[in-house]
């Protein structure tokens, strides 16, 4: 059932303001809303929209799946345009998809995908690294999270001095060594340092990443020194967010990375053992 300003005015829902919705439109009804679910994936429609001469649609993504078949009549798809509903979705506003968790704001029908990829109320992935965790939620529930299912350790301060040790130096493995979570300025922030290979080459990686979004990331700053038997590699960066998924952060190299060789030269002895002495802070930019 359509929805009047008047209602709309009185509910806790509201416009969004920002520049990029567009101008304000009508409330969808639930019908309208139907006509742009694809029947295939069930998800909403987005131009191009193709229908077949019977005139059911169906999204682009689905229409490369289908094999040129219409799914509902089985008669050929063509390359037909729905102009017409493409169209109708101009007039269509929706709620963000994230209401439940606290966002109020209706966007355009075009414009909701773009909020959404960014709506700040959006559950976060688990930040642990070492398994395919598949749990989300906000940042509070991530951290009992990690704290209760991972055992990751927690620890406050802005300042981090820690050294890792491996008996067999050799062993490559491709998995997550150590994540860290620090409260810092009342957020929190996630070291991980790891091995896995470049090409043929095995490296060491550490790095940070913020709990929040990218903006919120970009108020800090933090480095990070790696040495030991009188040496030392310094990185100074900016935190990614956890928006940002451990593996896009590692294969962008956005941090400090030392090669095998030098790492084992750092930890003295027999290069059998690897001792990594791993320190740094984060600061909030002015």
């Amino acid at each position: 059932m359509a929805t009047s300003a008047a209602e709309l005015r009185g509910s806790h829902f509201r416009k969004a303001a920002t520049p990029n919705t567009g101008n304000l439109g009508k409330q969808s009804t639930s019908n309208m809303q139907d006509l742009l679910d694809c029947p295939v994936c069930f998800t909403m429609m987005y131009p191009p929209i193709f229908q077949c001469p019977n005139g059911h649609t169906l999204c682009s993504q689905c229409r490369a799946r289908v094999k040129n078949c219409c799914p509902i009549c089985r008669g050929e798809l063509g390359n037909i345009r729905c102009l017409a509903l493409e169209k109708i979705a101009e007039s269509i506003e929706l709620p963000c998809m994230y209401q439940s968790a606290g966002c109020c704001d209706i966007f355009p029908y075009y414009s909701k995908p773009q909020h959404e990829e960014n709506c700040k109320y959006r559950p976060y992935n688990c930040p642990y690294a070492g398994a395919e965790c598949s749990v989300t939620g906000d940042i509070s529930l991530l951290i009992k999270h990690l704290k209760n299912d991972h055992k990751v350790d927690m620890h406050d301060g802005c300042t981090f001095n820690h050294r890792y040790v491996k008996s067999d130096a050799g062993e490559i493995d491709n998995a997550t060594w150590m994540l860290t979570v620090f409260n810092c300025f009342g957020r929190q922030f996630c070291l991980h340092f790891e091995t896995f290979f470049i090409g043929m080459s095995p490296v060491y990686m550490a790095f940070l990443r913020f709990m929040g979004t990218e903006d919120e990331a970009r108020e800090f700053s933090y480095s990070i020194e790696v040495g030991g038997n009188g040496r030392k590699l310094t990185w100074q960066g900016v935190p990614r967010s956890i928006r940002d998924s451990h593996q896009k952060v590692r294969d962008s190299q956005d941090g400090l990375i030392i090669q095998r060789n030098l790492a084992l030269f750092f930890s003295g002895g027999d290069r059998q053992e690897l001792k990594l002495k791993v320190s740094g802070r984060i600061w909030k930019e002015q």
